[in-house]
C-alpha cells in the first residue's frame, strides 16, 4: 500500500459532473480528490477482501446473539423497535449494502473501526465515479470494485414486490445525489421506483403513501433507524405492510454498541480492537457515541487525559471505549478504508483520508488501483 501524488485531470470537473457527481467540492474545500491516489499489490486486495467476508460473518452472528438473548437495554434499542427488528431478522429480510471502515497499512492485519451498515455514504464515489478515473488516467491497471454490478444483482434477488420508494432528507446534496444513485441502480435492475424526501410519508395509521397518496409497498430510506423510531409515523411501523430498505435488523450493527459485543463474542480476534461499555482502567482509547455520525462527539483519550475531541449533538444514549489504534499516516495524512459489502458479500473499497486523528466530514475521498 502506498501513496502517490500525481497531477488532477484538467477537466476533471465536468468528467464526474456528467455521472452526477455535483458535490466534488463542499463549503469551499474539494472533497474528491485526485491530486493522490493510493496503490496496493494483489494480494493486499485479496486480504482486504477475506477480512471484510470474515467480518461481515461474524456480524451476522452477532444479530442473531442479540436477538436471541435479548441485548437491546444494552444497544439503548428503543423498545418500539424492537418487535419490528425480530420479525425482519426472523422473516429473512435481505440487506443491499454496507461499509466497514478499516485501519490498514498494508503491513499489519486490517482493524475494525466501526460498521456503516444502515445508510453509508460515498457509494456513488466509491461505485462510479473512482472506477471512471481509473479507466481514465490508468486503463491498464485494476480497482477493487464491483460494487455498482454487484449493487444490480442485489436489487434483482431482493425478493419484494412492487414499487420501490427511494426517500432521505430534503436539501442534503450528498444524500440525495447517493438515494438518486440508489434508485438508478434498482431502475437497471429492471425495478419500478419513485423519489421521495422522508418528510413526504404520509399515514393512514393502516398504511403509508407519499405525496400523492400513492401506497409505499417498499421503502429505501438514507435515514438512520434511530431516526425513524422518533417520527411520527414510527408507532404504526410493525403493523403496516410497508418493507424496508435497509431492513430493521440493521440498527443493530449500525450501532457502534456491536462493537464491545464483537469483542465479547470473538475477544482476541486479529480484526477487531478491544471495546468495551465501560472505559478501561488502563491504557489509551477511543470514546465513541453509540448513536454518532460523521465522526461527531468522538474523544481520543492518551494517558488519562483528551488528546482531541470533536463537538456535535451525540452521546445522549451512552457511549462506547475503543482500544486506541495508531492509524498509520501516509504523507502525514491518515487513511481510512472504505471495504464496502453488498449483499453480505465483499464488493471494493473506497478510502478517505484527513489530516486529523478523528475522520470527520471534512475528509477527502482519494481513489485507488492495484497492480
Amino acid at each position: 500500500m502506498q501513496r502517490h501524488t500525481i497531477s488532477p485531470r484538467k477537466d476533471w470537473q465536468s468528467q464526474i459532473e456528467r455521472l452526477g457527481f455535483d458535490f466534488h467540492s463542499l463549503e469551499g474545500r474539494t472533497y474528491w480528490d485526485e491530486s493522490a491516489c493510493y496503490s496496493f499489490t494483489a494480494s493486499e486486495i485479496d486480504g482486504i477482501e477475506d477480512v471484510t467476508n470474515a467480518l461481515e460473518a461474524m456480524c451476522l452472528q452477532a444479530v442473531e446473539h442479540i436477538i436471541s438473548n435479548k441485548l437491546y437495554a444494552r444497544m439503548k434499542i428503543p423498545p418500539i423497535a424492537i418487535p419490528t427488528i425480530e420479525a425482519s431478522w426472523r422473516n429473512g429480510e435481505r440487506n443491499i449494502y454496507g461499509r466497514f471502515d478499516l485501519a490498514y497499512d498494508g503491513k499489519n492485519a486490517p482493524k475494525l473501526l466501526e460498521y456503516n451498515a444502515d445508510t453509508p455514504t460515498s457509494l456513488l464515489e466509491a461505485a462510479v465515479i473512482q472506477w471512471q478515473w481509473l479507466e481514465s488516467i490508468y486503463p491498464n491497471k485494476d480497482q477493487f470494485n464491483s460494487i455498482h454490478e454487484r449493487l444490480i444483482t442485489a436489487w434483482q434477488n431482493i425478493g419484494i414486490e412492487g414499487k420501490i420508494h427511494f426517500a432521505c432528507v430534503e436539501n442534503h446534496l450528498e444524500d440525495e445525489r447517493t438515494t438518486a444513485y440508489m434508485q438508478d441502480v434498482a431502475n437497471q435492475a429492471g425495478l419500478d421506483t419513485e423519489f421521495m424526501y422522508i418528510t413526504q410519508v404520509c399515514t393512514d395509521e393502516i398504511n403509508f403513501y407519499d405525496a400523492q397518496h400513492m401506497n409505499i409497498r417498499n421503502l429505501f430510506k438514507l435515514y438512520p433507524w434511530e431516526w425513524i423510531w422518533n417520527e411520527d409515523f414510527a408507532q404504526y411501523i410493525a403493523s403496516s405492510n410497508t418493507k424496508f430498505i435497509e431492513p430493521a435488523w440493521k440498527i443493530l450493527l449500525s450501532n457502534k454498541a456491536i462493537l464491545p459485543i464483537l469483542w465479547e463474542m470473538f475477544e482476541g480476534h486479529p480484526n477487531l480492537l478491544p471495546t468495551f461499555f465501560e472505559p478501561p482502567k488502563n491504557g489509551d482509547y477511543v470514546k465513541k457515541p453509540i448513536y454518532g455520525r460523521e465522526g461527531n462527539n468522538v474523544e481520543i483519550i492518551v494517558n488519562g487525559k483528551n488528546f482531541t475531541a470533536t463537538t456535535g449533538g451525540y452521546g445522549a444514549e451512552g457511549f462506547i471505549y475503543q482500544e486506541l489504534f495508531n492509524i498509520p499516516q501516509f504523507d502525514g495524512n491518515t487513511p481510512i478504508i472504505g471495504a464496502w459489502v453488498v449483499a453480505s458479500q465483499s464488493a471494493g473499497i473506497g478510502i478517505r483520508e484527513d489530516t486529523s486523528k478523528i475522520t470527520s466530514d471534512t475528509a477527502r475521498f482519494i481513489p485507488h488501483y492495484f497492480e
